[in-house]
This record gives structure tokens, C-alpha cells and sequence, in this order.
């Protein structure tokens, strides 16, 4: 036995020996390879590189990096903001950099036109293989370019641009020499105040970079990524409205529903809920305006609830909603016993709740919007907005499917399923009006609802002591949903107005005592007096938040974002502005589409100058989140 070998044995020796070599070749070649080159990849294509021939000696696979081509890993843009000034806009791709001592600048077929000086921010610290500890920018940047003029008149002229980037892979690219047609308006003479009025176009953010990813990406992976991005937004507050909306649909139909049937009314409402998404976001891209935005109004939104209302009463049994009889027993005939005109009303309430349910603005969105608006290619936009809404109804699909087969099939549980949804309709209905009634009425509203369903769940009646244990969970739900309710009844009559808080009306001021309180913003309700503001920002760092009283996402900002501690600490270092854009008049349609917005919520940040940052938060976020994208536009030491 001492003679033979052991097969397992040699494989396992002959592999640490192999990967023994590997690494003594591999620290060997560290004093062979010095930096790579761009040219160098060409230039290896044939032979390999040292460290690719150590590793096929140790038999090991080549590594081989997939690199950009520069124009791909660094984006540029310039433009003339105004007769004085140039501005440049790189943005290096994730996992690129540039160096801040490598920028240059050059005037070429400009008459009587010379640059006065460049304004550069400061960039991170890198300690570089290349050129040592050196300032890089892995994140958009610009470049202000001021111009000193002696020739007035309006003329064209050619901005010459030279950078220099590496990626973290490896790859250093050589010096890039770029060159941009543009047009100088005339000058009146003088220098010009730093205002809004000479911003450059929006620095790019979220949105911008799924806008380009449109652009550049192949139309299957595109129409992939929005179906994933229409999946995590499935659970947001713009979205899950949608769930009790279409589970009191199919509770309506009874116990007759099959899950065929159920799944066949989800995949009715979705559909027309993706084809409103894309139409309308196509419209939106087009014409630079939402149109759930134009339906948040009284009127809409009350003609909505009274809607959720009919369909609650019918679910109490006050009265049956059906089509009349003859023409039924025709749709049913000619659909194999499927109600046809079910399907098409269910259709019809997905048109209206992706139109008047879910109007707040999220980044893939924008991204989307801005492409259309930009390239003005309404199919792969639609599109990607019709498959974002097909992941977001992915949820709706499975609550077809499980109320089909989880309902009871007939008996007095069916009646108080509907009930159930019955009330979850009708709280739908006061949240649909929540943005256009005063807070007083919104409680009252919720205290009576809650109040009156807990009397219908026996919470003050005594149970016998033989109850089942579904009685007694039944009776608890009421008795929660009844000290709710009394809690919001005594504190709107109190004076309070924190539907989160009744009754802290009530709570006793005591001396020193802490309060939890959002920032404070001074309002805007113009361009002009943006400006104005602006330019009296007082050398302060500014924000401005789009907010809307129908914008989920702009309350959750303001009740868990702005109120958090260091958050606030943060935000206390800018002068805040808000510009509500509720009504939707010509002044806000005016402010959002100065800066490319398609509705709220959304950050734009300036700097003292009045000059827009680059990190635009476009969307809810949370306050770790928000933290970080405040200390990114935040000077150090402010």
C-alpha cells in the first residue's frame, strides 16, 4: 500500500505548488511593470503583458481589464452662460478620476476676448502612483471660466480643453485635447453680479446619469434595468396606495372570483396603470410638464374620493355596482363568462391611479423624462417607463393571485372581507383629499373613521367568556382603532395639528425642554425672486427644496429627513429656500423647468456665488443618506 500513490493527494499538491509560483511570479513582476499606459493594452494585445505571462507560467487565466475609451470614461460639455463667462462640466464614470492640476484652458479665433481666471473646486486627495499626493475629482466637476473683453459685440469663438484621467484599474490615459465651438452673446461694458440668471444648465446628478445610460446602453438592458428600478419602487409610498385599491376591486366581484379571474383583473389594472405611466411620462418629456401634477386639485381629487367612497358603500351592502343585465349577459357571453366590462372598468381605475395615486417624481423617472426631453425619442423612453411600471405592478400581480385563492368562497366571512376593504377604502378616500383640506378637517375625518369601525368590531362591548379567539383579536384591533381615534378626536379640538402627534397640544411646556422642529425656509415663489435671493445669499451656501402639498415623498422629507439631529446641524450651515409648487402655475412650471425638473421632490444646491453644485437630490432620501450628500456641497470648516 506504501507504494501507491494517491491521486487526490498529487492534484492537491501539484495546485498549492502552482499557486505557490503564482505568487512569488506575481511579486517579482511588481518591480517589472511600472505604470500602465493608455497605448499600452494595444501594444500587449499580441504578446501579453508580464504580469499576463507570470500568470499563464502558473497557469492561471490572463486578467484583462475592459476599459472605456476616454470620450466614455470622461464626459465634457461646455457652454457660454452669459457675455463674461465660460463654463466646462466634466463627469468622470465611477471608477475613473481626474487630476485638478492637469485642466488647461485656451481661447482660439477670438478676437478682443482673453481669459481672466479659472475657478476650480477643490478636489479629494490622492496619493497617485503616478504623480504622487496630487488633487483628483472622482465626482462631476466645473470649471468657470471668466472672460476679459474689449471687443462688445456678440461673436463666435472656440474653447479649447485639456484634461488628463486614470482609472482605479490601472489605466492612465495621456493628456486629451478637446475643442468646442461657441457663441459669445454682447457685452454691455461691465462685469456682471453673480446671479441665477448666469447658472449654467443643471449639473449632472441621478436622473442625468440614467438619462445617459439611455443613451448609451443597448435597448434590452435598458428596458431590464427600468423593470428592476420599477421593482424597488414597488413599496414606496407613491405606489402602495395601488394595493388596497385593486384587493377592494376584487373583494367587490365576491365570492365568485377564481384566481384566474383575480389575476386576470390585476393584470387589467396594471396594464392600464404602465400604458398611462409611459403615455404620460412621454407627454411629460415632450412638453416638459407632468400631467398628474395639472390633476392635483380639489376638484380631481374629490371627484377621486368620492369614487373610493361609492365603492366602499357598495362593499357594506348599501347597493350592488354592476352594468345592466342585458348588457352583461352579452359581455359575459362573448368574454367566456369573464365580465368584460369588469375588465374594462378595472382598466380604467389603473388609468386614473397612475394619474392622480402616484405623482411624485423618483430618479429613474427623471432619467427617463430627461432623456424624451432631450433626445426627443419618445420609444425607448415610453418604453423604459412602460417597463418600469410593469416592475412596479408586480405586487398588484401577486395580490391578484392571492386574493383569488386566499378569499372565502361564500358565507358571512366574505361579508366581513368586505367590510374590511370597505374601510381601507374609505381611508383611501381621506388620504386622497389629505393635500387640499385643512389638517383640523383630516383629523376629524380619520377620528371619526377609526371611532365608528371600532363600535363595529365590538371594542366596548363585553365579550362572553366562551369567546372564540378570533373575537378577541377582532376586539382588540378595535379597541386600538378606538383610542386612535379618540386621540385624534381630542387633539384636533385641542388645538393640535400633528396628525403623527394629536396630542401634542396638550404636552405641558416645560422650561428648557427640547423640541423636535424642522428647519426653517424662506419661501420663493418666482424666478425673479430667486434670483434677488440669491444674489443677497449673504455668502452662505443656499438650498432650494421643490415641495408640493400632493408630494408624498416631500413630507416624508420634511417629517423624518429635515428633522433629524444631524441633519439639521448640517442644513443650519445653508440658507434654506423652498419653492412650493402646489398650484402649478405659470411661476412654478417657470421654476421647475429652469432647472429641468419634472415635479417634486428635489434639492438643487448653490454655492456663495450663486453658482449650482453638482449633487442634486432628486427623490426621497434618508437622513444618513441625506447627511452625506449635504457634507458633499458643504465647504470644509463652514
Amino acid at each position: 500500500m506504501s507504494g501507491l500513490t494517491n491521486p487526490a493527494g498529487s492534484s492537491a499538491r501539484r495546485l498549492v505548488q502552482r499557486m505557490l509560483l503564482a505568487l512569488a511570479l506575481g511579486l517579482a513582476a511588481v518591480h517589472l511593470q511600472g505604470p500602465v499606459q493608455a497605448q499600452q493594452p494595444a501594444a500587449n494585445a499580441g504578446s501579453g503583458g508580464v504580469l499576463d505571462k507570470l500568470r499563464g507560467m502558473a497557469g492561471m487565466q490572463p486578467e484583462t481589464p475592459q476599459f472605456l475609451r476616454v470620450e466614455q470614461a470622461f464626459a465634457l460639455r461646455a457652454e457660454a452662460v452669459d457675455a463674461h463667462t465660460l463654463v466646462a462640466s466634466f463627469e468622470p464614470v465611477a471608477g475613473y478620476y481626474l487630476y485638478r492640476d492637469k485642466f488647461a484652458f485656451a481661447l482660439e479665433q477670438a478676437s478682443g476676448v482673453a481669459i481672466d481666471g479659472v475657478e476650480l473646486p477643490r478636489g479629494e486627495v490622492k496619493d497617485d502612483p503616478n504623480f504622487g499626493r496630487t488633487e483628483v475629482f472622482y465626482r462631476p466637476v466645473q470649471a468657470v471660466i471668466r472672460l476679459q473683453r474689449s471687443a462688445l459685440d456678440a461673436q463666435p469663438l472656440v474653447l479649447q480643453v485639456q484634461y488628463q484621467g486614470c482609472a482605479d484599474a490601472g489605466l492612465c490615459y495621456p493628456p486629451e485635447t478637446r475643442r468646442f465651438p461657441l457663441m459669445l452673446s454682447a457685452a454691455d461694458g461691465s462685469a456682471p453680479a453673480a446671479t441665477a440668471s448666469r447658472l449654467p444648465g443643471p449639473p449632472p446628478d441621478e436622473g442625468s446619469r440614467i438619462a445617459g445610460m439611455l443613451s448609451s446602453g443597448s435597448t434590452w438592458l435598458v428596458l431590464a434595468s427600468f423593470f428592476g428600478f420599477g421593482l424597488l419602487l414597488a413599496f414606496t409610498p407613491c405606489v402602495l396606495p395601488m394595493i388596497p385599491i385593486l384587493s377592494g376591486i376584487i373583494v367587490g366581484r365576491g365570492h365568485q372570483v377564481t384566481r384566474r379571474h383575480a389575476f386576470l383583473l390585476s393584470a387589467a389594472y396594471v396594464i392600464g396603470m404602465a400604458l398611462t405611466y409611459a403615455a404620460a411620462g412621454v407627454a411629460a418629456g415632450l412638453s416638459g410638464t407632468l400631467l398628474s401634477a395639472a390633476l392635483q386639485n380639489p376638484w380631481v381629487l374629490g371627484s377621486f374620493a368620492l369614487l373610493f367612497v361609492l365603492l366602499a358603500l357598495s362593499m357594506f351592502g348599501f347597493y350592488e355596482l354592476q352594468v345592466p343585465s342585458a348588457l352583461q349577459s352579452r359581455l359575459s357571453s362573448a368574454s367566456n363568462r369573464l365580465h368584460g366590462g369588469t375588465l374594462w372598468g378595472v382598466f380604467a381605475m389603473g388609468v386614473l391611479s397612475a394619474l392622480i395615486v402616484g405623482p411624485c417624481v423618483a430618479a429613474p423617472l427623471a432619467g427617463a423624462l430627461l432623456y424624451i426631453n432631450h433626445t426627443r425619442d419618445a420609444v425607448l423612453g415610453g418604453g423604459a417607463l412602460f417597463a418600469m411600471a410593469l416592475g412596479m405592478g408586480v405586487p398588484l400581480l401577486a395580490v391578484g393571485l392571492s386574493a383569488g385563492s386566499l378569499l372565502p368562497r361564500a358565507g358571512p366571512w366574505m361579508q366581513t372581507v368586505k367590510n374590511f376593504f370597505g374601510v381601507l377604502l374609505l381611508g383611501m378616500a381621506i388620504w386622497m383629499v389629505s393635500p387640499v383640506i385643512p389638517t383640523l378637517l383630516h383629523m376629524l375625518a380619520w377620528a371619526v373613521l377609526l371611532i365608528v369601525s371600532a363600535i363595529y368590531l365590538h371594542a366596548i362591548d363585553p365579550l362572553p367568556h366562551n369567546a372564540p379567539g378570533y373575537r378577541r383579536l377582532w376586539k382588540g384591533v378595535g379597541v386600538i382603532a378606538l383610542v386612535v381615534g379618540v386621540a385624534l378626536l381630542i387633539g384636533a379640538l385641542a388645538g393640535g395639528r400633528d396628525i403623527l402627534q394629536p396630542l401634542s397640544a396638550l404636552r405641558p411646556a416645560v422650561a428648557g425642554a427640547r423640541q423636535v422642529e424642522g428647519p426653517r425656509f424662506e419661501k420663493i415663489a418666482s424666478l425673479g425672486e430667486l434670483e434677488r435671493t440669491l444674489a443677497q445669499s449673504g455668502g452662505r451656501p443656499v438650498m432650494l427644496d421643490f415641495y408640493a402639498d400632493w408630494c408624498i415623498s416631500c413630507k416624508e422629507m420634511e417629517r423624518f429627513t429635515f428633522t433629524d439631529p444631524a441633519v439639521r446641524a448640517r442644513m443650519d450651515r445653508l440658507l434654506l429656500l423652498k419653492a412650493d409648487v402646489t398650484h402649478n402655475n405659470e411661476d412654478d412650471r417657470a421654476l421647475l423647468q429652469r432647472f429641468g425638473l419634472f415635479g417634486p421632490p428635489g434639492m438643487i444646491f448653490f454655492d456663495a456665488y450663486g453658482r449650482e453644485l453638482p449633487g442634486r437630490v432628486i427623490g426621497f432620501q434618508a437622513a444618513r443618506r441625506f447627511a452625506a450628500s449635504l457634507d458633499a456641497i458643504l465647504p470644509p470648516g463652514s
